[in-house]
């Protein structure tokens, strides 16, 4: 009976953790404290959409597995952290998120039963149709966000908002946080998300970018999520996460241009984009050896 309080005691904080493919209570707790630390608002949301989402799985009996270790909770998370950032927290605003955390859930088993790799698309797809919904109906107009304008590049502004911004959060002290959080379960995923937001702000220098982007992480919050995706891959780790994290900074861009709300959409269409060239090279690879 204990060792099952303990378990889901241990799901809220695992989803939280799950944000950036860590399986970690201790990560997912500090990854809450950052939020917090940052925004209690943003954090309320946070935990109106992991509590809604994993509730959800729960009720519609998916995978216990997948319950326990988080999987059905970082997208609701991340429904509730973007709505509350996008626009004013109120009655209709709560109602929504927990709208889009319940589609989140049903994205992503839909996604998992055909051997997909969701990562964050379940967040990105419901809160699309939620934003979309908003805009359509005139519910609620969208909370401005003001870039202070930037002279010179500030590189620990830079390097710490890539992390703080996977989660919408626009603190120093968060990113950092979140940092050591990664770094608790898994040294290795700490430093390639340390070269993705790193490759975040040395592409997009390179090509000069806008600086007060580059300077609030804007660049650098996909290229540290394509950094931890590949930080475990048996082969070519380092070459498959540093083209995947290029791609994302174009992408981030692109979208950019075309006025589409980022999101973490950048991230998961550079990795699906890796992850298909990557086993047409192997499939090549097979083929050349058999002959």
């Amino acid at each position: 009976m204990q060792k099952n309080i303990l378990l889901y005691l241990k799901i809220i904080p695992k989803g939280f953790s799950q944000i950036m493919l860590q399986n970690n209570a201790v990560t997912g707790l500090l990854f809450l404290a950052g939020i917090f630390y940052n925004s209690r608002i943003m954090g309320i949301g946070a935990l109106i959409g992991v509590i809604t989402s994993t509730v959800a799985a729960m009720i519609f009996r998916f995978d216990k597995r997948d319950i326990t270790d988080g999987q059905y909770g970082f997208n609701g998370a991340l429904v509730g952290i973007a709505l509350f950032f996008f626009y004013q927290a109120n009655v209709i605003s709560v109602i929504l998120i927990i709208v889009g955390s319940i589609l989140s859930v049903l994205i992503m088993d839909f996604m998992h039963k055909r051997k997909m790799y969701p990562y964050t698309f379940p967040f990105v797809l419901s809160t699309w149709i939620i934003m979309g919904l908003i805009r359509i109906l005139s519910i609620s107009p969208m909370t401005a966000h003001e870039l202070s304008e930037a002279s010179r590049l500030n590189i620990t502004s830079s390097l710490s908002l890539g992390f703080g911004q996977v989660m919408f959060q626009a603190s120093i002290m968060t990113g950092v946080i979140f940092f050591i959080a990664i770094a608790i379960n898994s040294r290795r995923s700490a430093l390639y998300a340390l070269l993705g937001s790193l490759m975040g702000v040395a592409v997009a220098g390179l090509f000069s970018l806008p600086l007060d982007l580059i300077n609030a992480g804007i660049f650098g919050y996909n290229a540290v999520l394509c950094g931890i995706a590949f930080a475990n891959i048996d082969k070519h780790a380092f070459y498959l996460a540093l083209i995947s994290i290029v791609f994302s900074i174009f992408i981030v861009y692109g979208m950019m241009e075309l006025k589409v709300v980022a999101l973490t959409a950048p991230f998961v269409f550079a990795t699906w984009i890796i992850l298909v060239l990557s086993k047409g090279f192997n499939r090549i690879a097979l083929y050349e050896t058999q002959r």
